[in-house]
């Protein structure tokens, strides 16, 4: 769909050029990020809660304990948006007010449904390899009491926009460009340290190989 036929709500409108509606835009940030933003209004008030989730086709699923409020609010049809951020860069500029970040995040407004028990085992390996590929093969599937006890949700693609900053500051052909104070990018990445044994980890238990690819693929 063009701008013009996106709904109201989903057009970026500051910055509208940094705005993206096709559908492999909104699956790449989804898929390159790890924490999404769940936001709804209960009892009145507005919530929004941190949650890692997974992209599987059209849909971005989430998971949470049967017994959280807020997992019960959104399966019980509480409209929701869901947000996606990934900071790639400081952007530092020659004045205050031209300082921004380079960025991607995708936004998703709609209506989480309960996912069904054909679903849910399917959607537990999407948590697990979301976080780290290659894990759900390493280790004990859910029981059945575990798979009871977990909640999990669903909310389609068909209302998601992306917006996206990148490039240095926007005042290099400005008058403060005269200024003698350094003024470019800082380059942000999320770097994976060294791994931290369990302290009841078995002697001899060496790193799985998830875990070494992960390191090697790191930056």
């Amino acid at each position: 769909m063009g701008v013009a036929s996106q709904p109201s709500r989903l057009r970026v409108r500051r910055g509208p050029k940094k705005g993206r509606y096709d559908r492999a835009s909104v699956d790449g940030v989804l898929d390159r990020g790890l924490v999404a933003h769940v936001a709804f209004v209960d009892a009145g008030a507005p919530v929004c809660v941190p949650m890692f989730y997974a992209r599987v086709g059209d849909h971005v699923y989430i998971h949470g304990s049967t017994a959280s409020r807020a997992m019960r609010r959104l399966a019980a049809g509480a409209p929701a948006c869901v947000t996606v951020t990934s900071i790639h860069g400081l952007v530092l500029a020659r004045s205050v007010f031209e300082h921004t970040a380079n960025y991607e995040t995708a936004i998703i407004f709609g209506v989480f449904r309960p996912v069904g028990p054909d679903e849910r085992l399917a959607a537990f390996e999407a948590f697990t390899e979301k976080v780290l590929p290659g894990r759900w093969s390493e280790v004990r599937a859910p029981s059945k009491k575990e798979l009871k006890a977990t909640s999990i949700l669903a909310v389609g693609l068909s209302e998601a926009s992306v917006k996206v900053r990148s490039g240095p500051p926007d005042d290099d052909d400005s008058p403060d460009a005269a200024i003698d104070t350094w003024a470019g990018v800082i380059p942000l990445a999320l770097v994976h340290g060294e791994p931290e044994p369990s302290p009841g980890l078995r002697p001899g238990v060496g790193v799985s190989p998830s875990v070494k690819r992960l390191l090697e693929e790191s930056p």
